[in-house]
């Protein structure tokens, strides 16, 4: 078993100061990913990447039965992760905006994204999930890949299959993304 893995388990089993030494091992790195999130988003901060990280954290410490073999897969979960609650604020603030919930809240709306690219958001991520219900190590890909940031080289060493096996397959997931994004319902 790696460091890393060693450590992974040592903080899912609950001792608090495995769990402050993962964090603060991986913490630049979480921070970088999600930086690329919010970017990705196209416009002003739905959060700042300090608050989607420990978000994210929190959320991936607080599952049972977590494991990770390596640091591709627990990146990619972590992506995934923030994706999530990315997804799941653009969906509270469209439905706040259509009066389904009133909130008070102690930060300003100013710089959340406009309804487009809310609405964006939520179709990106419902055809992700109609993806890997088709083909769940296609969307894995998408994830690792533009989500994770991690090049097609590196997702080949993680599957043990060759760089261009990975490049096909990318190739047929966004065929199949931009199929579920054009067609209706």
């Amino acid at each position: 078993m790696n460091d890393f893995a060693a450590l992974l388990a040592r903080a899912g089993n609950a001792e608090p100061r495995a769990s402050e030494e993962l964090f603060t091992s991986l913490y630049a790195e979480l921070r970088r990913l999600a930086e690329s999130q919010l970017r990705r988003q196209g416009g002003p901060a739905i959060a700042s990447a300090t608050t989607l990280v420990h978000e994210a954290y929190m959320t991936m410490i607080g599952q049972d039965g977590l494991s990770f073999p390596d640091r591709a897969r627990f990146f990619a979960y972590a992506s995934r992760a923030m994706r999530g609650l990315l997804v799941d604020y653009s969906r509270r603030r469209r439905a706040k905006k259509r009066g389904s919930q009133f909130e008070i809240t102690l930060h300003e709306d100013d710089a959340l994204p406009a309804d487009g690219q809310s609405t964006e958001l939520s179709e990106i991520a419902d055809a992700l999930e109609q993806l890997a219900q088709l083909d769940a190590p296609l969307a894995e890909l998408v994830d690792l890949s533009f989500f994770a940031g991690l090049s097609f080289r590196e997702i080949a060493e993680m599957r043990q299959v060759s760089e261009r096996t990975v490049q096909r397959d990318w190739q047929k997931a966004r065929l199949l993304l931009h199929r579920l994004l054009r067609s209706p319902g």
